[in-house]
């Protein structure tokens, strides 16, 4: 079941408003590697004589060049019109993701930059748009091969190589214009507390709050149309805060109801501002009340121990690379995902579409969001990936679907940290930041080993037996005391670190190719179906078997360009029959 207003392909679907524009389709485009086109006046006379199907990038067939060379700058322009019945409102252009530097121009006039090729990021260009007229937008990418800049699965030298692929260079999610009043709510961080049945409201308005005239933020819960809840609060400054009891005094299960899996209900909300009684902005969103813990050695999802199983997914299409193909690719890859069996998924190396959070959120299926890896440690990449991690965590915030943060992956960017102990208050430094936006999620630190303050012990291994996996977790205290290495060379915590009781999880294992030329897996690669179950069979039931791990991710939904140890292949065809792998999955 969708939530109550949200409409197809709506790019931000957690915060919806009924009057947008798609800016998605065909751009101008032009590279640049010189970058002269912005002292050649390109900004107010586009150069560029090429086209591109956006939010597809030239890397891409799908974009309309399919050019796979890096470019460190290109560009792109179009035309729009704002209709003249839209003056008196605010315009907000908003960009999904544009990978990695965007400055942004409207009719010849600098709007902004922006840093991070992963975070969302808007702008207000009322003051630069022409009302009932054709207006001209215009926006510089600068991309690099620095390693220090986050850039997760994308390659930083001329050829991909080992598990690195061709890289994402521009505008690779939707572009869009909303139109608002003057007066109008910018953001509402949701909070849902189970145990004490409330949830709470963080709002920010923009607009003069000060202004003559009386400003008031109407809050609608209800769940399958029915009302739940409505509360009203007088605005008297740009942020402000709302508690409300979601008892509610309806027969049998409509008191409360819970997000989970097997049941993810979901509460619609709707935000009405007023000024003088007179509505100003109407916002639908909507929110799951579920609640994750960490209680002697396990995960508890809603206080009832979950056992995870998740499936690795680097979010590639053949086509496409980065850039979901549609918005049904991801509805489908999320439905396989369940039919094998998967109650989750470790979305790896990539900030996904926001609208696969939203249809994890509908389906019921468990997120780990993870942050793209720097591949350098310095000042510049603190920095960096800092400030693009915290927008991240902002704008994923109120997705039920998201039950853990990982911010690092097998010391990718933090090489030393093991020894080192700037990367290791580094990693210490994220873990608190997010805590402090988000105290309700566990946070990994450097899944797969040398963690340092990480609420779950993550282990990576891609051992090929069943008797090889029991043989070295046979002892739990070898392995989280860092008595003896694991995956050949690691241990489990950083030096300086130990084990506290967290719950354990084997987050990447398996990995098992067929026979190929055209690319590797994990281990020897396998002859046969009856050879691949052999292995995937024996390596998942040594997991289980191994009582102190409370959950495991295996490597992965799909082959990704020279990588072929998929269940699926890149065009999403299961390699092994679905229902087994399902029913060696819930064994």
């Amino acid at each position: 079941m969708t939530t109550k207003k949200y409409v197809k392909n709506y790019p931000r679907p957690q915060f919806v408003r009924a009057n947008w524009m798609d800016l998605n389709g065909e751009w101008r485009f032009g590279f640049d590697d010189d970058n002269a086109g912005e002292a050649q006046g390109w900004h107010r006379s586009f150069g560029g004589d090429r086209r591109i199907t956006v939010p597809f990038t030239y890397e891409t067939k799908a974009g309309g060049i399919g050019e796979e060379a890096h470019h460190p700058f290109v560009w792109y322009n179009r035309r729009l019109d704002i209709p003249s019945d839209a003056e008196g409102n605010r315009v907000l252009l908003h960009f999904q993701a544009v990978d990695y530097i965007a400055r942004v121009w409207m009719n010849g006039e600098y709007v902004g930059r922006h840093q991070g090729g992963y975070s969302a990021f808007s702008f207000d260009i009322t003051p630069y748009v022409q009302f009932g007229s054709s207006n001209e937008l215009t926006v510089q990418v600068e991309d690099s091969k620095d390693a220090t800049q986050p850039r997760g699965k994308q390659r930083w030298v001329d050829d991909s190589f080992e598990c690195f692929y061709v890289q994402t260079t521009g505008i690779w999610q939707s572009v869009w214009l909303e139109y608002v009043r003057p007066d109008y709510i910018d953001s509402v961080k949701i909070t849902p507390d189970l145990d004490a049945s409330t949830v709470r409201f963080d709002y920010q308005v923009k607009g003069d709050v000060c202004a003559g005239g009386k400003l008031r933020l109407e809050t609608i819960i209800s769940m399958q149309d029915r009302q739940v809840k409505q509360a009203s609060l007088a605005i008297d400054r740009p942020w402000l805060q709302l508690e409300v009891d979601l008892v509610h005094e309806m027969n049998g299960p409509w008191k409360r109801r819970y997000w989970s899996p097997a049941h993810p209900n979901l509460y619609d909300v709707e935000f009405i501002l007023y000024r003088d009684d007179v509505v100003v902005d109407r916002v639908y969103s909507y929110f799951g009340m579920r609640k994750i813990s960490i209680e002697k050695g396990r995960v508890l999802l809603n206080n009832v121990p979950v056992y995870q199983r998740l499936l690795l997914d680097q979010g590639y299409w053949p086509d496409t690379h980065l850039t979901p193909p549609s918005e049904d690719a991801l509805i489908k890859d999320i439905e396989l995902l369940k039919k094998m069996g998967y109650n989750g998924v470790r979305k790896h190396m990539k900030v996904e579409d926001a609208r696969f959070l939203y249809w994890c959120d509908v389906l019921g299926v468990l997120v780990w969001s993870e942050m793209a890896a720097a591949f350098e440690f310095n000042d510049n990449a603190v920095q960096k990936f800092t400030a693009e991690w915290m927008e991240i965590v902002r704008q994923q915030y109120n997705h039920p679907s998201i039950i853990t943060w990982v911010p690092f992956n097998e010391s990718w960017g933090i090489m030393n940290i093991f020894k080192d102990g700037r990367q290791q208050k580094f990693t210490e430094a994220i873990y608190h930041l997010t805590k402090a936006f988000d105290p309700n999620r566990p946070v990994i630190v450097n899944d797969g080993w040398e963690h340092t303050v990480s609420d779950i012990l993550t282990l990576h291994d891609y051992v090929e037996t069943k008797e090889q996996f029991l043989k070295k977790y046979a002892s739990k205290d070898e392995i989280v005391n860092n008595e003896k290495t694991f995956n050949q060379w690691k241990y489990a915590f950083a030096d300086g670190y130990s084990y506290k009781g967290q719950p354990i999880i084997v987050s990447e294992f398996g990995g098992i190719a067929f026979n190929s030329d055209k690319g590797w897996g994990y281990g020897k690669q396998v002859a046969s179906e009856e050879a691949f179950l052999e292995r995937f069979r024996g390596i998942h039931e040594a997991i289980k078997q191994t009582d102190y791990i409370v959950g495991y991710c295996y490597t992965q939904i799909t082959d990704v360009q020279q990588e072929v140890n998929g269940l699926l292949t890149e065009e999403r065809e299961p390699k092994i029959t679905i229902d087994t792998i399902r029913e060696i999955n819930l064994a």
